[in-house]
């Protein structure tokens, strides 16, 4: 099947139960025009994976989702309610949390303190005991101030908080970069576990076999646009194609 007709086939029928559906996106900062055009969709209860290399567009895609670019026009429908132009606090009392890669800790505050600030915006937030049943390693750490904990520590955290917000569509962007196997192992464990849970996930990733263990689909994201769309199952057969993409 050619790129074309896999990502027409995507982006066709299926896409009427489709819990977000990006169309024709278009993102600047400033003057810089960034995002020429971006299309796909993810469904209720998946874990999509948007790849491609430092500077393709991939931050700045769910940047722009989540209404966080200086400008954006195109189309981004929420479970059938365009988003267009809404502002970033409308978008997440749709129940659509970020998770950005600086993580935004609260370096003197608790671990304890930094999961009970964030505002609850739709019903059914994580409690502390289940956050710590995801997450052993800030129970231990509960007492401890944000300067005090380890980079894989605070990226824990930092995904930990946003699912203190009841926000069941979350945009996780590079959770894993810079991190020690062992904690890259354990974030993979929560997002499938979250997966089981009914939350949907959009994954922006460089470590693609990471990716690979956690995602139903993988998106090639290439100066501004959507240029492939592989499936987690034939990823094998396209890993020729995908070191192309990725620059292995």
């Amino acid at each position: 099947m050619t790129d074309a007709t896999t990502m027409a086939a995507e982006t066709g029928a299926a896409s009427t139960n489709a819990l977000l559906e990006v169309r024709g996106l278009e993102g600047w900062y400033g003057e810089s025009h960034v995002l020429h055009g971006v299309d796909f969709n993810v469904h209720q209860g998946e874990v999509v994976t948007l790849l491609g290399r430092n500077g393709a567009g991939k931050t700045t895609t769910i940047k722009a989702i989540m209404g966080l670019l200086d400008k954006r026009r195109g189309s981004v429908r929420m479970a059938g309610q365009e988003t267009i132009s809404l502002q970033a606090r409308h978008i997440a009392r749709m129940g659509i949390a970020i998770c950005p890669e600086e993580r935004g800790i609260f370096a003197s505050l608790s671990v304890e303190e930094n999961l009970t600030l964030p505002p609850k915006l739709a019903e059914g937030g994580l409690s502390i005991d289940r956050i710590y049943e995801l997450f052993p390693n800030l129970k231990e750490r509960r007492r401890s101030q944000g300067t005090k904990l380890s980079g894989g520590e605070q990226q824990m955290l930092a995904i930990a908080r946003i699912l203190r917000t009841g926000s069941k569509f979350l945009l996780l962007d590079e959770p894993t970069e810079g991190l020690a196997p062992v904690i890259v192992q354990q974030i993979g464990r929560t997002i499938s576990a979250l997966k089981k849970e009914g939350f949907t996930i959009v994954l922006v990733e460089q470590n693609f076999r990471f990716a690979a263990s956690v995602a139903d689909r993988h998106y090639v994201v290439e100066q501004g646009k959507v240029v492939d769309m592989i499936p987690n199952h034939a990823l094998d057969a396209n890993i020729e194609k995908l070191h192309a993409y990725l620059g292995v």
